[in-house]
């Protein structure tokens, strides 16, 4: 065997990649042996094939998936860098909405109480409401619920409250809110509209900012106390008070942000959740 011919084994150990994924990544043309065995069908690699096989495993354990590594290998052979920065990019932002998710996991953890499914959190008993029309200042768009939220309420809070120090002569009235758009839960492609109830003239310089008027109505009613991550239960609680009253959904929900996460422990964090609603017709 010639000097430079290094078998699969020694291969795999020198760039931490299992003989199972180096027969892969053959048969997917990423990382061929240089030579094999006509008799056995053995694989045999090279060394300045190792320098390739230590590529891939880093991209790998960066998070990056195989057709992404085939990608952004064959971007830097032939020198195009935009491609690779474009990804490690998408990746870099996966990775902080990951890291995110992971932290609130964590905090939730901590508050150790097993029996409530790791929340520390209440809903009240529904109540119907009646609401007047709200004039908002509102920014809807499709986006991941964990960058879009806080970043379109940004936008309208630095309409409402400008960096120069200018006074508005818009007046807030009414606490943040979120407005569910979606029939079914989205990963990544959620319709979001976040709203701020407000009086007043604006000047919205040309910005995607919008003012509307949000409708009033019958509204059912439950105010949640706890993480943001276990509102679904007020959502359980208000179907199953509209199954049992026999009223039925009339348009998006609302959740009204009551308090500051940057000033109270997720545990005191308060949401009223509204659903408007109509009567089901009586069963004959």
């Amino acid at each position: 065997m010639p000097v430079d011919q290094i078998p699969i084994g020694t291969f795999s150990r020198i760039t931490r990649l299992s003989q199972k994924a180096l027969r892969l990544y053959d048969e997917r043309g990423l990382l061929v042996p240089a030579a094999r065995d006509i008799c056995t069908g053995y694989r045999y690699y090279t060394v300045a094939q190792a320098e390739r096989g230590i590529h891939i495993r880093h991209l790998l354990w960066l998070g990056f998936c195989l057709p992404e590594v085939e990608t952004i290998l064959a971007a830097r052979e032939r020198g195009d860098a935009g491609t690779v920065r474009d990804l490690f990019a998408r990746r870099l932002t996966a990775t902080e909405r990951e890291a995110g998710r992971l932290h609130a996991i964590a905090e939730i953890l901590r508050m150790q109480d097993p029996l409530n499914g790791g929340f520390r959190m209440s809903v009240t008993e529904p109540a119907i409401k009646e609401i007047p029309a709200l004039r908002v200042l509102t920014r809807r768009e499709l986006g991941v619920y964990q960058e879009t939220i806080p970043r379109l309420i940004g936008e309208l809070c630095g309409c409402l409250f400008p960096a120069d120090g200018r006074q508005p002569a818009a007046k807030v009235t009414g606490p943040i809110m979120f407005i569910c758009h979606d029939e079914e839960y989205r990963e990544t492609d959620a319709d979001i509209e976040m709203a701020i109830p407000i009086v007043g003239p604006i000047n919205l310089d040309g910005s995607r900012i919008e003012v509307q008027n949000l409708p009033g109505g019958r509204f059912v009613s439950v105010l949640y106390t706890g993480p943001y991550s276990g509102v679904g239960k007020a959502y359980e609680r208000l179907f199953a008070y509209m199954g049992e009253h026999g009223l039925a959904p009339a348009g998006p929900s609302r959740e009204l942000y009551l308090n500051d996460p940057a000033e109270v422990p997720e545990e005191e964090l308060l949401t009223e959740v509204l659903f408007p609603v109509i009567a089901l017709p009586a069963s004959p």
